[in-house]
């Protein structure tokens, strides 16, 4: 048996991907007891021919063996917020239905094959408190690592209110409009159990909407306190001044000119370039339905993420997956999570194998755990998934959980039969992008 009276779980057979970059191999066996991986290749001598009562095997023959993706740009806890006949559903002013909605999202991304999510911004503190309840096991979700409310300043993305109205406390972002202020709100969040603390610019990447003292006071606050911390920042001076400041990773880049990401290169700052929503907000806005949605502007926007992506490609920037998915409801959970690997072979250069090891090992980076997750490997984390269909053919197959056969998180298998249910879809809100 292993640990905590659990069986030891194997997995016999099927074709790996370990999410390390390396060649796809014939699997022999990958041995999980606990919530960590034993022993990957020859089966060791105590457990071949062993009871088998005290073993659970998976037989993989004709499937695909991979480490369970990662999405570091998961909204959990506000998007997607009206529900029609729900009187209390009204957006994120209810901390309590969003709390419940949390819990459901989290179940439905779990069966995706996304084993854990980075979440760069919530309500309250509700993501804070469904990362401790799936830890204690109250309830069934991803791995989850946590930003609190975004910081930002006047005219900063989700700054949408008069400016004598402030930041209400169910809004997704808080004012802060002085270095002192920043940091100060820097502590109240990890005081309360973020991982991180989320910056936020402007929406489009127009304006510079935060200057670089500022970036560096709550970087410089962040490190004393041992976190990390993440921006939402799409123009070439926010860009430049996050990269500058040690800020660890950089949401979207879209307008970043190349002078700038040869500073994020040489600064070895990472980024998560988030390009799935603005694909699929081009897609809707250009469909007859999406009247109404500046198009022109997401167009302008979707064409600087494929230079970014590109020149992030030249110059050797490590990138990390990301969505945006619950941001709106045109990011449904579930259904986006591996769109950003497509998009890095479309428009990046990657290979199916970097894609995935770009989804897997590297995102591991935006949970705080880079060299503990993303790859199936002697001592790493039990997180596998495995596929009835080759991702390295067709890097598509892993988006939607359509060819999952088996979802594996810290060594225990999810029963990917008694998810949620569907429910009636959401109304069109305003997206945070």
């Amino acid at each position: 048996m292993g640990t905590n009276g659990r069986k030891t779980l194997i997995i016999r057979n099927g074709t790996l991907i370990d999410g390390t970059g390396a060649s796809p191999t014939l699997n022999e066996a990958i041995v999980m007891e606990g919530n960590k991986i034993r022993s990957v290749g020859a089966m060791p001598p105590d457990v071949n021919g062993a009871d088998p009562a005290k073993f659970q095997v998976i037989d993989a023959a004709g499937q695909w063996i991979m480490p369970g993706m990662i999405d570091g740009h998961t909204h959990l806890s506000f998007g997607r917020p009206d529900m029609p006949g729900i009187p209390v559903a009204k957006g994120t002013v209810s901390a309590e239905f969003s709390a419940l909605r949390a819990a459901r999202n989290a179940q439905t991304v779990l069966r995706s094959g996304v084993t854990s999510v980075s979440v760069p911004g919530g309500t309250w503190f509700i993501d804070v408190a469904l990362r401790e309840a799936i830890s204690a096991g109250l309830i069934e979700g991803p791995r989850i690592y946590c930003a609190g409310r975004f910081i930002g300043t006047y005219g900063s993305i989700s700054d949408n209110e008069p400016s004598w109205v402030g930041s209400p406390e169910h809004a997704l972002s808080i004012l802060c409009n002085t270095p002192d202020e920043m940091v100060t709100e820097a502590r109240r969040q990890l005081k309360h159990g973020v991982d991180y603390i989320k910056l936020a610019d402007s929406t489009w990447g127009d304006d510079q909407t935060i200057a670089p003292h500022e970036l560096q006071a709550v970087v410089d606050e962040a490190r004393r306190r041992n976190a990390r911390v993440a921006i939402h920042a799409r123009g070439p001076g926010s860009t430049r001044s996050a990269a500058l400041a040690g800020i660890d990773w950089i949401m979207h880049c879209d307008m970043a000119e190349e002078g700038d990401l040869e500073v994020v290169a040489k600064q070895g700052t990472r980024i998560m370039p988030s390009a799935t929503f603005m694909f699929e907000g081009l897609r809707m806005a250009e469909e007859p339905e999406g009247k109404g949605l500046p198009v022109d502007l997401i167009r302008r926007n979707v064409e600087g993420l494929i230079k970014t992506l590109e020149l992030s490609r030249k110059f050797g920037i490590k990138m990390m997956c990301g969505t945006d998915s619950g941001n709106s409801t045109i990011m449904t959970y579930g259904d986006h999570h591996a769109k950003e690997a497509e998009i890095f072979v479309k428009y990046a250069g990657y290979s199916p194998i970097d894609a995935i090891a770009a989804i897997t090992r590297d995102t591991a980076f935006s949970m705080g755990m880079e060299g503990q997750l993303g790859t199936i490997e002697t001592g790493k984390i039990a997180d596998v998934i495995i596929l009835n269909a080759d991702p390295v053919a067709d890097i598509r197959v892993l988006q939607g959980g359509k060819h999952l056969v088996n979802v594996i998180k810290d060594g225990k298998l999810v029963d990917l039969h008694s998810g949620p249910t569907q429910v009636e879809q959401l109304q069109f809100a305003d997206a945070t992008v």
